[in-house]
Formats: structure tokens, sequence, C-alpha cells
């Protein structure tokens, strides 16, 4: 069996797996899934389901989703649909079999952006969003972009497919296949390589300054870059240049862009002098000796890791101010970094880098501390095993994408039963899953419902600002609490669409405003959610189950009955104004609720308890590393830091009780001091030989 037919097989069964707990079609636990792929990636910024079909043949109409609002995204309207095979082999499908599955969907788009069709919807009929969206919008959509997502695999070698004709902008497609989700799940790599080539496609090749020595660590190029290429490359390939950039979601209304279209408008001569240019790394680049000197023919998988605002302000010039970028030209300095060092390299350079509208997620990237701390957590937190159950289990947190997939045992056999056992494909969480728990249980749910990246963009900033005060808080019993709303947040996601009031559709924004209710009704001056006893039964108690349901119900119709004047469901959902009315709405939650709660002063004496435990942890493992040192090694040290008066009194102290190792053991606090005093000395040159 090939590694596709694995994935098939894998990503079938958590599909009817999901479908059968939720209640929900195989196809739409396909798109929910597959979408969250999709933002990820970059693809699209947030995608909303909005299923309709009718009509037969020719005059077939489909749509599955849409990517918000197009005024969000530079004009740029997203439309999804769904090529879903129910089958237990993989399917393949052509270039030839494309219109069939796009047409329908460019067919629907002609009829919304029509008042007949819309009016002729019940309001409460997703293609009535759509359609409603699409007319207010249309003045403004600047290209419309097709996804087609399917689970069968793509073997059409071509994209020269012709396509219903929309006649007044340019539509373009992508096709995310079942070899494109299996090379993104298996290693967040989810396209071909991106190949720049200045000589062939953009004019000619780029004159450049090497700006690294022979041999060094990483090689370096300075650059001047036209505005006209710079915009005709962001055209072409778009957000998946700023992948590696987590200010791609600033949009052009941020103060800093509105100054830097202005420039191109009315200064664009002066465009150099007043910007401060482009950072950007790449695979590799292929250089070449012209005339004037050397110059840069092609560039693999460029990244502008520092730039994303001016990169989008130049490309947005080709429709405000066309005539203007011919003058316009911007600084890049490009870094050559292998893929194997990207993710230790690229959020540094994007930090140092980063001098202008500083934002304080750009470091909170895959290798960030705090993501760190919580893989390590992930991987040796044992939960007790929840009722019925026979075996404790642990829940893995995927801090970059396709840890899960590669840590699997890939042989069938007894390693891979007890991985299962150790780590249930259930309780596998990713970094966007995590900002959703979090901020749904922090009263975010309209952020939330802005999408993934989105959510995370805000989330990384906030905890990203309360990291650099103290990270001491993000310790064993805050990720043990943080999985008690994954609990929570999980059992929501299966049990809404099971009740009689679900209607279908908008069940992540249900999910993330009934959560949010609940936190807010039951977090108090006095009293708290009793997260504690969730992750220790592993499960949400009946009394709170009940209560979730009375705020998702609520929810429900909070969101599905937006103020007048206000249509689209999906865009209410994303509003400050939704959570209001929410969280001012009275519950008459049952008795028992208060069984589900417990006083603030338990929760902070489990927290102290928890501080506690863990420094006499942290004493334990530094007296056991002292000892296994030596009484020789401590010896040395003292001997060193004494010629060279490097120790304090307390410092010489301390090491004479370790230099006397076995007849004298230095205390819990005496061995953290030596080897405080240890790195010390090894900062100064102790060891170096």
């Amino acid at each position: 069996m090939t590694e596709l037919d694995e994935y098939h097989q894998s990503l079938m069964a958590d599909i009817r797996r999901e479908a059968d707990a939720s209640g929900v079609f195989p196809v739409e636990a396909f798109f929910d899934r597959m979408t969250e792929r999709l933002t990820e990636a970059g693809e699209l910024e947030v995608a909303d389901r909005a299923y309709y079909q009718s009509g037969e043949g020719g005059q077939k109409l489909r749509i599955d989703g849409y990517a918000g609002d197009p005024r969000d995204s530079e004009g740029v309207l997203g439309l999804i649909i769904c090529d879903f095979a129910d089958s237990e082999e993989v399917q393949t499908f052509g270039k030839g079999d494309v219109p069939p599955i796009l047409n329908p969907l460019i067919r629907f788009l002609k009829k919304a952006k029509t008042k007949d069709f819309r009016d002729a919807l019940n309001e409460a009929n997703p293609a009535f969003q759509v359609s409603d969206l699409i007319i207010a919008t249309w003045s403004q959509v600047t290209k419309v972009k097709l996804i087609l997502i399917s689970n069968r695999q793509y073997i059409g070698r071509d994209d020269t497919v012709k396509l219903a004709d929309l006649g007044e902008v340019p539509i373009t497609w992508s096709v995310w296949d079942l070899a494109r989700f299996e090379r993104f799940d298996r290693s967040g790599q989810a396209r071909e390589d991106m190949v720049i080539d200045f000589a062939t496609d953009f004019g000619a090749p780029l004159p450049a300054l090497k700006a690294s020595q022979t041999g060094a660590a990483l090689e370096s190029y300075l650059l001047i870059v036209p505005g006209e290429q710079l915009a005709a490359i962001y055209d072409r390939w778009g957000a998946r240049l700023l992948e590696a950039n987590v200010r791609s979601f600033l949009q052009a209304r941020a103060k800093t862009n509105k100054g830097i279209q202005k420039t191109i408008k009315e200064e664009p001569e002066l465009f150099f002098p007043y910007n401060n240019g482009l950072s950007a790394t790449a695979d590799e680049v292929s250089c070449v000796r012209t005339a004037d000197g050397l110059a840069i023919a092609s560039i693999s998988n460029l990244q502008i890791v520092n730039g994303a605002q001016t990169t989008g302000s130049i490309h947005s010039g080709l429709k405000s101010a066309k005539d203007q970028l011919s003058q316009v030209f911007v600084q890049m300095k490009l870094t050559v970094v292998s893929p194997a060092k990207s993710e230790e390299i690229v959020p540094k350079i994007s930090e140092y880098a980063n001098t202008q509208n500083k934002v304080n997620a750009a470091d909170f990237f895959a290798n960030h501390p705090f993501h760190i701390r919580m893989e390590q957590f992930s991987r040796d937190v044992i939960f007790t095993a929840r009722d019925g159950d026979r075996h404790d289990s642990k829940w893995f947190y995927e801090r970059s994408r396709g840890q899960f997939i590669n840590a699997r045992p890939k042989v069938k056999g007894k390693a891979q039963a007890s991985f299962d056992i150790e780590f249930p494909k259930a309780q596998l969480f990713s970094k966007t899953d995590l900002a959703k728990f979090e901020f749904s249980a922090a009263g975010q749910p309209h952020i939330v419902s802005r999408g993934a990246q989105k959510n995370f963009a805000e989330f990384a900033k906030e905890i990203g600002e309360a990291w650099a005060k103290s990270d001491a808080r993000y310790d064993e019993l805050w990720y043990r609490r943080l999985i008690s709303k994954a609990i929570v947040f999980r059992w929501l996601e299966t049990e809404v669409p099971k009740q009689p009031w679900y209607e279908g559709g908008y069940r992540a924004n249900i999910v993330t405003y009934s959560m949010a209710k609940l936190f807010h009704d039951a977090n108090g001056e006095k009293q708290v959610l009793d997260l504690d006893a969730i992750w220790r039964r592993q499960s949400v108690p009946e009394a709170l189950q009940r209560a979730l349901l009375l705020a998702a119900a609520e929810a429900h119709d909070v969101v599905t009955h937006p103020p007048a004047g206000v249509r689209n469901m999906s865009e209410w959902a994303k509003q400050q104004a939704c959570w209001n009315g929410m969280k001012g709405r009275t519950l008459d939650y049952d008795d028992d609720f208060e069984t589900c709660l417990t006083l603030v002063e338990t929760a902070r004496t489990a927290k102290r308890d928890e501080k506690a435990k863990k420094a006499m942890t942290e004493g334990i493992n530094a007296q056991s590393e002292v000892v296994t040192l030596g009484a020789d090694f401590w010896k040395d040290l003292l001997e060193w830091g004494r010629e060279r008066k490097r120790l304090t009194p307390k410092d010489q102290q301390i090491l004479e009780v370790c230099a006397s190792i076995p007849r004298r053991l230095p205390s819990d606090l005496q061995s953290r001091h030596a080897l405080d005093a240890l790195a010390r000395m090894r900062d100064q040159g102790f060891g170096d030989g």
C-alpha cells in the first residue's frame, strides 16, 4: 500500500467517524476538515460553508462554500466546491473532469449576482447569504478565485481547461486534490516549488550585489526591485509569497499602508528613500553575469518575511496607480536559507528586520518557546482513562504540520497500535485549534468566527505580549486546563448538529459563542468553572452538558437573527455587536449547574500547589544533576573560579559543599545555586579548553 493509499484510508475513516458522531453528511465533515488546511496554507483567509445545489446537466448550479467578504481580501471573491467520492479506493480525475465540476459553480455565481435569484430564496438559505454578499460587494470584486477540493487524485498535467466565461472580472482556479492534501499534512508543503524566473517571465534578470563572503553560513544579496515587477509577481502568486509573514492578514486600511499608497500615487520617485524595503528568503537563487555585473535570473520559493504591507500596497497600485508604478523601486535584502534551517532562521530574520509597524506576533512561529513548551507537555502529561476506557492517554499537540503523521509508526503492528492508544487521533490538536479553544473560553467568539488564521494572529499577539512579561503562568496546570477547554469545544462540535433546533450551517459560530457564553456566566468574583474536574475525568459532566446546550440554543438564535439591515449571518457572527448581544442575554441554567463551579480560592490553591510541586521537582532534578557531575567536577570549577576571582562568597561556600560529595550533599536550593554559578562560569570561559 502506498503512502497516498494509507492517507486516503485514514482520511476516510476520520471523515466517517466525524460524520457519524456529529450526525452530518460525510461531504460536510470533509469540507470542514479540508478547509482548515486551505486557511492554514494561506490559500484562503476564511472558509464559510454555504451548500446549495439545483438543476441538472447544463443547468446545474452548485456551491459548497465561500471565502468571506471580498472587501477583506483585496477584492478577491473566493468560492469553494467539493468533489467528494465516498469510496474505499483512491479515485482519480483528469483535466477533462474539471469543467463539469467548476462550471456549475460559475453558473451559480452568474445567477447569484442577480436580485431576482436572491429574492426568490428564503433568507435563511445559505445561497441567499452568498448571493446577498455578492450583490453588495460586486462593484469592488477584482478577481474571482475558484477552489476545487477533492478526495480524488488529480492526474491533469496542465491548467489549460476551458471554463464558462464570466466576462467581467478574471477567474482563476486551483485544485486541492488528495495528493496535495497528503503533502500538506505530511510536511506542510502543499505545492510544487515556486520558481520566479526573472529572465523569462519578468523582463530581465535583476541586478544584485552579493552581501556575503564566500563560505559564509548564509548567502545574502541586495537587490533593487522595480515596482512593476513586484506587483506582477504578487499578482501571480499572491499570499504564497507571505506564508512566513504573520502580517499577511493586515489590510490596506492600516495607517502605514495608507501612507505607502499615498507615496505611490503622489510621489512615486520618492518611494525608494521613504520605504524601509523588504526582507526576504529563498530556498535557492540562480545567478548570471551580465555586462553590468552580477544579476539574479531566478529565485526558488521566495518568502517575504518582512514587508507584507509594502508588497500588498504596490500590488494595489496595479489598480489605483498603474501609471506611477514604473517610477517605483523597492530595496530587497534576500537571504538564501535551506528548507532544513528555515524554521530556525526565518523567524529570527522576521523579528530582527521588523522596525516598522511592530507586531508582537512576529516571532510567534512554530519554534517560539510557548509552542515548544506546549509540545513538551503534550508528550509527557498523561490523563487518566475516562469512564469506559481501559487506557490512560495523552493529547498530541502538533506545533508544526506533519508532526503527528510522521511520529506515528508507518508499519502496522504492535508499535502503531501502542502509539494509537497513547495518542488517540481524536486527541490531536494544532496551533490554530489551541487558539480557538483559548479565545472561545476567553470571550472572543467574534474573533474566532473570523477564521483560523485571523484568530491565531490575534491570539499570538496576546500570548506573545503576556509571555514577554512572564512565562511562569504557562505551566503544566495551565496546559491541563487548556485540555479541559479542548474537551468542551470538541464535545460541542459533536453535539450541536444533533439538536432539534439545528437547521444546518453556522456550527462553528454556534460552538464558539455557546462556549464563550457559558464561561462568561460561570466565571465571577467568587466562583469559576471547575476546569480541573473536566481534565481529571476527560469528559464533560452531565450538568455542564445541559448548560452548554442551553447556551448553544441561545447562540443559534443570536447568530441566525441578525439586526435589521444585516442579512449575512456568517459576517454578523464576526462582529463585536453579535457577541455583545449574546453576552447580554440571561439564561436560566438548571440548579445543578452550581456543581460545575468551584470557589476562586480553590482554583488559586490548585495553582499554588502546582507551583510548589514544580519548585520541588526542579529542586530534585537540580540535586540529581549536581551529584551526577561529581565532586571532581565541582573541585575544578571552584579552583577555576577562585583563580580568576569570579566567585562570590556564597558561590565558594556552596561549591565547597558540592566538591565534598558524597561526604556532604547539597540541598535543593544549594544545588540550584551551584548550577546557576556553573552557567555564569561557562559564559566566562570555563570548559572552553
